[in-house]
């Protein structure tokens, strides 16, 4: 997996090859898109397919359980698979797989029958390579920024925009097919975006990515990395546990996303398809969503950053999770509910920004895979029991009381770090994020926002 290469290229050949060396990262953004397309497709389609195939909403929180039980597994192994097997490897490896079961579940419920139990195996096995492949394919860009002589701020920025993106076009796709064609044939278009996804990578991400060295050599991204990877799942999980600053952030992004996956599995479903009448407008609930967080994303990159801080942190993490639930509570119909939707992305755009630059300055180089994939399965381990508590919560009480509740503990959550004194590194992180982010020698990835479930941004 390692390599060198002593000779260093000559400045006109960088200045000629330039194209060239950009090739790599744009086809990384672009298999970004495709796979995270797949995963708001099938985050649409899923619970919905629970949800008419059995009418109860605890079966929608079950086929959660089982869409996020493997984003824990996942993410706990991930990291060290990454290391193992390589980024490049990982990453289509992990696109192949997913793309195999999304495909088996219409292809089986248009043949001989798609029992609950099989779809629960499906969606399990679909989404336990997900978090290795998202590791891989965020880790692989600090490497291709460097090759591409591209500033990683500007690296991070595109590729927040590319996630932001891939789940609004993801979403408003997957509305329009379920209304169009339903929810189940719908995930044909989830597993061809997988098969794109790793065929960009296989045919343009080079094997090894050749890093520059201070002497002027250049190496195997992939094999520095090699040099560190000792330790394992462990050492990510004892590198956060040391950090005051990533503590906190995991530990509140762990209890929000148990809400939100109750949110995204059960109560926007339940809503939608009981309150609203429409499936389909499920898809575009979470496609406003989106559009206003890929619009908070550019605008906080332009002037945002001015003010981040504790304050903004704590406002925007309010506002992004808490009015969506608080106006279904109170029954809003659709026209009233898009624009909140839409404000509510508006403040979620500005936390990956804030908490990438967080991990800028907190996780240096060697510790990549490890520490994201760690940070994944924290992230990620509340969601299964968010999700089951959701569909029992509906059943037992009703949508409108649960959605009330979710709204209210999500104010309490979202305002802790103005008290919490963890969060008073948010300030420091961002200086030396900025930094990080003008030297790509040493840089550290950005979170992986993903589309997956188990991105660190709240309120999806």
């Amino acid at each position: 997996m390692t390599g060198t290469t002593t000779t260093a290229e000559p400045a006109a050949h960088d200045a000629t090859d330039a194209p060239r060396r950009r090739i790599p990262i744009l086809a990384l953004f672009a298999a970004q898109f495709f796979s995270l397309s797949g995963n708001a497709i099938a985050m649409i389609a899923v619970p919905i397919i629970a949800l008419t195939e059995t009418g109860s909403p605890l079966a929608a929180g079950v086929a959660g359980v089982f869409a996020t039980v493997p984003l824990v597994i996942g993410g706990a192994l991930g990291g060290v698979l990454v290391d193992r097997f390589g980024y490049r490897v990982s990453s289509i490896v992990a696109d192949v797989a997913s793309g195999v079961t999304i495909i088996a579940i219409p292809v089986l419920w248009a043949t001989v029958g798609l029992p609950f139990g099989v779809l629960l195996a499906l969606v399990f096995l679909g989404g336990l390579l997900d978090p290795p492949g998202d590791t891989a394919k965020t880790v692989l860009v600090p490497d291709l920024a460097a090759w591409a002589r591209m500033p990683l701020a500007r690296a991070a920025g595109a590729q927040s925009t590319v996630q932001r993106t891939a789940t609004m076009v993801g979403a408003g796709t997957a509305g329009a097919l379920v209304a169009l064609v339903g929810p189940t044939p719908a995930l044909i278009v989830d597993a061809i975006g997988f098969a794109i996804s790793s065929l960009l990578v296989l045919c343009f991400v080079p094997r090894r990515i050749p890093k520059a060295g201070a002497d002027g050599s250049t190496t195997d991204g992939e094999g520095a990395e090699d040099a560190h990877a000792k330790g394992g799942f462990v050492a990510g999980i004892r590198f956060i546990a040391t950090h005051p600053l990533l503590r906190a952030i995991v530990l509140l992004v762990t209890l929000t996303n148990a809400i939100d996956a109750a949110g995204y599995t059960v109560l926007k479903p339940v809503y939608a398809t009981d309150v609203l009448h429409d499936p389909a407008v499920l898809g575009f609930m979470v496609g406003c969503f989106a559009g206003g967080a890929l619009t908070g994303s550019a605008v906080f990159g332009l002037v945002g950053h001015r003010w981040s801080g504790r304050i903004m942190f704590a406002t925007c993490f309010v506002l992004a999770g808490a009015p969506p639930y608080l106006a279904m509570a109170l029954g809003a119909p659709l026209p009233v509910l898009l624009p909140v939707l839409v404000a509510s992305g508006l403040a979620a755009g500005a936390l990956n920004p804030m908490i990438a630059t967080a991990m800028y300055g907190e996780v240096p180089d060697g510790m990549r895979a490890r520490v994201f994939g760690a940070t994944t399965a924290g992230v990620a381990a509340s969601m299964p029991l968010g999700a089951l508590l959701g569909g029992l919560s509906v059943d037992a009480f009703g949508i409108t009381a649960t959605v009330a509740g979710a709204g209210l503990l999500y104010v309490v959550l979202g305002a802790s770090p103005l008290f919490l004194r963890s969060f008073s590194g948010l300030t420091a992180a961002r200086a030396h994020g900025g930094a990080a982010g003008a030297e790509p020698a040493e840089d550290a990835p950005e979170v992986a926002a993903e589309a997956s479930a188990a991105q660190l941004t709240p309120g999806e």
